[in-house]
């Protein structure tokens, strides 16, 4: 006879079938093609205390806390497309750092079910402008909060230690 109170196996989380479902296919990992994003890592300083805060955005389909993020854009620059999903996704513009400050890789699962290994590249904006009304409003939260905390609440290792160890530029040194 079972007993009733016996521990359930758990139910996998989404990045376990997520990473089941690629280990399946490993070609997918291994065949060199990686696809490219950008991120938009938005900060600001707190006038009082000159400390520096993050900007992080739920996504629309789980909600977990991400940066805004996005793929290239035909015509535009990385740090340009990065710009443009800071806006759309966030309804922030500022100041934008062509060179990367980070990169990290990550798991994409696609609308059509397959999942692809993705490199963000990072870019800076220093945010002069923040809108209520922008086009994803409504679909996600945004909140400004410390790097340490920006890195708690993301999921992906990699932009943790991203999170955790930026220095923001220098005006001057653009």
């Amino acid at each position: 006879m079972k007993d009733k109170h016996a521990a359930r196996p758990k139910k996998p989380t989404k990045s376990q079938r997520l990473l089941q479902r690629l280990a399946a296919t490993p070609d997918q990992l291994f065949n060199g093609k990686f696809r490219q994003q950008f991120d938009a890592l938005c900060i600001r300083r707190q006038p009082a205390t000159d400390a520096i805060e993050i900007l992080v955005i739920t996504s629309r389909d789980s909600g977990r806390w991400v940066i805004p993020k996005g793929w290239p854009m035909k015509g535009r620059k990385p740090h340009a497309a990065a710009a443009i999903e800071a806006w759309e996704e966030a309804g922030v513009r500022g100041d934008v750092r062509k060179k990367p400050v980070g990169r990290y890789t990550y798991l994409k699962e696609l609308d059509n079910g397959d999942v692809a290994p993705c490199i963000v590249d990072v870019f800076e904006i220093a945010v002069t402008e923040i809108r209520e009304n922008f086009k994803e409003h409504g679909q996600r939260q945004r909140h400004w909060v410390s790097p340490d905390e920006a890195a708690r609440r993301v999921r992906e290792v990699e932009l943790k230690s991203i999170l955790v160890a930026f220095k923001p530029h220098d005006k001057n040194r653009r």
